[in-house]
């Protein structure tokens, strides 16, 4: 019985309220899953910036100083990468003016132990243990400005409770996803992604489904057709969110087991498993709301 909060604001006018918004959103689902949480959070400035690949690694502590870490990555990075490194609550942010491979590179030769939990141009990704609203304030959240903004409280059940486990899992640059409910044949795809090569970082379900549709983007599709081949291929009771640099995704499994609500307006689109999550929006009293057809892929870009 996860709980998920996803917006996407049309409206650039509102991009500064993005962080109250979602943590209002956050707030009313937290009953959900209190046992972690975590965020993904796009275009916000002062944690990513054009022109700057950004990972997020998981913890505060990485082994070093704040100060050594930077000059580690910035001695294996041209002379003009400007490489920076801040603590944003449980989370070390890492960015700097070159590709995000190379900066992957660089970081893992510095901090070989580091968990590369986001990765990208445009979005900075941030969990941890313990109850969601306590996590959302470690990181600020409320006073972040951006274009769009994705949050998990997590109910463990398919793996421990670890802030490596919670969502969202961001496994291809400004690719998001999280996820309520559970994949029944997760080990069964997890094995055929390993023999293609792919890495994983957890034992999470989640992971496997953010896996794919990585794999699946990869190699040509849409994220529509992503997220349907994923339906084929994935058994179990689900609906996942799917965000990239521009565009958001929601899907449920065939029978449409998981809860999910969606309102949209000119100005948003939002999607949380209660109404009451998306009740204190502005104008939602003249926003469409629905819920999302069974095994239905809905997508939105800005």
């Amino acid at each position: 019985m996860c709980g998920i909060a996803a917006l996407q604001l049309r409206n650039p006018s509102l991009h500064p309220k993005m962080g109250s918004l979602l943590s209002s959103m956050l707030c009313q689902i937290v009953d959900r899953g209190p046992d972690s949480a975590g965020l993904a959070v796009y275009n916000t400035p002062g944690l990513v910036s054009p022109g700057t690949s950004t990972l997020s690694l998981l913890g505060a502590d990485q082994g070093m100083t704040t100060a050594a870490l930077t000059a580690g990555v910035a001695a294996l990075l041209p002379s003009d990468a400007a490489a920076a490194v801040q603590v944003v609550g449980d989370t070390t942010l890492v960015g700097a003016a070159v590709g995000t491979d190379l900066l992957v590179k660089a970081v893992t030769e510095t901090v070989p132990a580091a968990t590369i939990i986001g990765r990208g141009e445009h979005v900075a990704v941030m969990k941890s243990v313990g109850h969601p609203m306590e996590i959302a304030a470690e990181h600020g959240l409320e006073a972040m400005a951006g274009s769009q903004g994705l949050s998990h409280t997590r109910m463990a059940t398919e793996s421990a409770v670890t802030a490596g486990g919670s969502h969202p899992f961001s496994v291809a640059d400004d690719l998001c996803l999280v996820h309520n409910g559970s994949f029944s044949n997760h080990a069964t795809v997890r094995r055929g992604l390993l023999r293609e090569g792919v890495v994983f970082d957890s034992e999470n379900d989640t992971e496997v489904g953010a896996r794919y549709v990585a794999s699946r983007l990869q190699q040509g599709d849409t994220l529509e057709e992503a997220l349907v081949n994923l339906g084929k291929v994935l058994d179990g009771f689900y609906t996942l969110v799917v965000t990239t640099a521009d565009s958001m995704a929601v899907v449920r499994d065939p029978i449409a087991c998981k809860p999910a609500i969606i309102a949209e307006t000119e100005d948003y689109v939002a999607m949380a498993p209660e109404y009451r999550a998306l009740a204190g929006l502005p104008g939602i009293d003249n926003a469409r709301i629905f819920e999302p057809e069974p095994g239905k892929v809905y997508t939105w870009s800005l």
